[in-house]
């Protein structure tokens, strides 16, 4: 479902301000807010504003993408990414709000699952980041680590859909 919000120039300033801060975008920074507030701890709930998110980065990197505006898709693949992650550490019962925490998740998650490539297509949606402050990534590559975020998403969406996971270490 679609809402569409008039915020006061106040209040979206303040959310801005936080958004670049945690180097998150906006919509995240609102649906954290309203989830929080509601004091919602169903992690079901977050899994699924997670899973959204990824969605909605996902479909919005391959219209970048399209259009060639890649500095922008990069920014949205490595979102969508994130999100993931933040999916399957919802599905756990744990949050991520920093950059580190996903990293150490990812970390977790390569060992737990013995699988190496989750650390390097991790790799690939962080380089498309840096790539979103700094513009150094040729066209090419751009494609290249947007199917390795692809393939990650792949690879976590399955922890995602696997039942009996809340409250599990990771």
């Amino acid at each position: 479902m679609l809402v569409t919000l008039e915020l006061p120039i106040k209040l979206l300033n303040k959310l801005k301000d936080l958004s670049e801060s945690r180097g998150a975008p906006l919509e995240e920074v609102i649906l954290e807010a309203v989830y929080g507030y509601l004091e919602l701890s169903d992690p079901d709930v977050k899994t699924e504003l997670d899973l959204k998110l990824c969605e909605r980065y996902l479909r919005d990197a391959d219209n970048l993408l399209t259009g060639g505006d890649y500095v922008q898709a990069g920014g949205k693949f490595w979102g969508a990414a994130a999100q993931m992650v933040k999916a399957v550490a919802a599905k756990k019962g744990a949050t991520l709000d920093t950059h580190i925490k996903l990293w150490d998740f990812i970390a977790e998650l390569r060992v737990k699952l013995e699988d190496p490539e989750i650390g390097r297509l991790w790799a690939s949606a962080n380089s498309l980041h840096k790539n979103f402050y700094e513009a150094q990534v040729s066209p090419e590559l751009v494609k290249d680590y947007a199917q390795d975020v692809k393939r990650l998403i792949k690879k976590l969406k399955k922890l995602t859909e696997a039942e009996g996971s809340h409250g599990e270490s990771s």
